[in-house]
């Protein structure tokens, strides 16, 4: 839920208590946990929480000074953080040997956001190779084909959810197409990755369970996109699928097939997730705020900065996780070796040293775009420029096909009495569900 009426004692409340908050198990802070960051970086930019040992970063300056240093932090629990841990006892004043003997006893650790260089610089220029500028906009040109595909069945619907019903399906059928993935084998995609009935939220990446790592949407990812390219090494056929299966690495050795595998596979889940969680965060916005609506629709050109604005204010990812190779020194405060960080992208997007009246939602904010929801350094997420293009081109579209958007109060309640549910992880930060009502315009009727 999340009723106005008692945002202000849950604000109290966490300030009061941000000592025996458990931000990774516990549910409390679901709903909105901006003041749990905003009390962490009160204390310190850079703060212990008292449940697992994580040193949580909550400023803008010491989110970078993370992120920018690959040298000294590594990305091998990225993913993870603390669970299920780091399988040895980390000794000693550099643990780069044990983090490469063990790397591969952890969740996801053949995934491009949980690797370190040199092996990282390999497969990030490998996936370059695949999401070329020509690419991306050959892409970007097909989806105003999905989008409006999608909205036909969308608004003629009279209680579809905006999440399982357009962002959903858009950003799916968008990336299938980006990576050429056949038309026969999209459903079956759909089917496995959003609609299964046995897929829970709460399994998810991140849950709040305390669950161990889920892996069966990556499994399948990875045994459709390895059939793919053993296809296509054997036949090449001049397709998407085929320059994929002939890409290199820099040096211009065929990299196996499992690298290729995974590279698409990360693509294709991560940017998926995040994207979604972006349309509906922003469309959110648009239904809540009227005066923000009518502005996008008079000049669509505000889109883009818009949606800069909804990055910095609701990050689908809540934040990374690194891990300190050698003793460092984050924002005054000394990390021994084997520290686990999490670089909070909410706390450091509403850092106010770095952006003015931080808690107000502005269209306009001229910095807005300097967020750190997409990462920096290495790390940057290479689908950011994919992101962007599929969230403007569905809310453009959207804006073209109606005349007002609104928040569905049969579902969500009134005005002064909003419920809404949220992804149940520490790790991404989105609604479950999202309802809309909609003016047709009239160019639809």
């Amino acid at each position: 839920m999340d009723g106005a009426g008692t945002a202000a004692r849950r604000e109290s409340a966490v300030v009061n208590d941000v000592t025996s908050t458990d931000f990774f198990l516990g549910r409390e802070l679901l709903e909105d946990p901006y003041p749990y960051f905003d009390a962490l970086r009160a204390q310190c930019p850079v703060t212990k929480e008292n449940h697992h040992g994580v040193y949580m970063v909550t400023g803008y300056d010491e989110a970078l000074e993370v992120l920018n240093d690959p040298e000294k932090f590594s990305s091998v629990t990225s993913v993870t953080g603390p669970f299920p841990g780091f399988p040895v006892p980390l000794e000693g004043d550099d643990i780069s040997g044990l983090i490469e003997k063990h790397r591969d006893e952890l969740p996801f650790s053949d995934q491009l956001p949980t690797l370190d260089p040199p092996v990282h610089t390999q497969h990030r220029g490998l996936l370059m190779r695949l999401i070329t500028p020509k690419r991306l906009k050959e892409n970007e040109q097909a989806m105003w084909s999905i989008a409006d595909r999608i909205l036909d069945e969308y608004l003629a619907a009279d209680s579809a959810c905006f999440i399982r019903d357009f962002a959903g399906p858009f950003t799916l059928y968008t990336i299938a197409d980006l990576l050429g993935v056949p038309p026969d084998d999209q459903e079956q995609f759909l089917y496995t990755l959003q609609r299964d009935p046995h897929r829970s939220e709460g399994s998810a990446i991140g849950s709040t369970k305390g669950d161990a790592m889920q892996e069966n949407p990556i499994e399948f990812l990875y045994e459709k996109f390895s059939a793919y390219i053993e296809d296509r090494r054997r036949e090449p056929r001049g397709d998407v699928l085929s320059s994929m299966a002939e890409a290199t690495f820099a040096d211009g050795t065929e990299p196996p097939v499992r690298d290729v595998v995974a590279v698409a596979a990360n693509l294709f889940s991560a940017g998926q997730e995040t994207t979604v969680r972006l349309l509906s965060s922003a469309l959110r916005v648009i239904a809540e705020q009227p005066e923000i609506q009518r502005l996008l629709r008079e000049d669509h050109s505000r889109i883009g900065n818009f949606l800069e604005e909804v990055l910095r204010t609701e990050s689908p990812v809540k934040g990374d996780f690194r891990l300190s190779k050698v003793p460092v020194t984050v924002g005054g405060v000394d990390l021994p070796a084997g520290t686990t960080l999490m670089v909070v992208n909410g706390g450091a997007n509403r850092d106010p040293r770095k952006f003015t009246d931080p808690s107000t939602f502005d269209p306009q904010r001229s910095n807005a775009r300097q967020h750190i929801s997409f990462g920096r350094g290495i790390h940057t997420c290479p689908g950011a420029p994919l992101a962007r293009a599929e969230s403007r081109v569905a809310i453009e579209l959207l804006l073209k096909r109606t005349s007002d958007i609104r928040i569905d109060e049969r579902v969500h309640g009134p005005a002064d009495a909003r419920i809404y549910k949220y992804v149940p992880t520490f790790v991404l930060r989105g609604l479950t569900e999202l309802h809309l009502a909609f003016d047709i315009a009239e160019s639809e009727a």
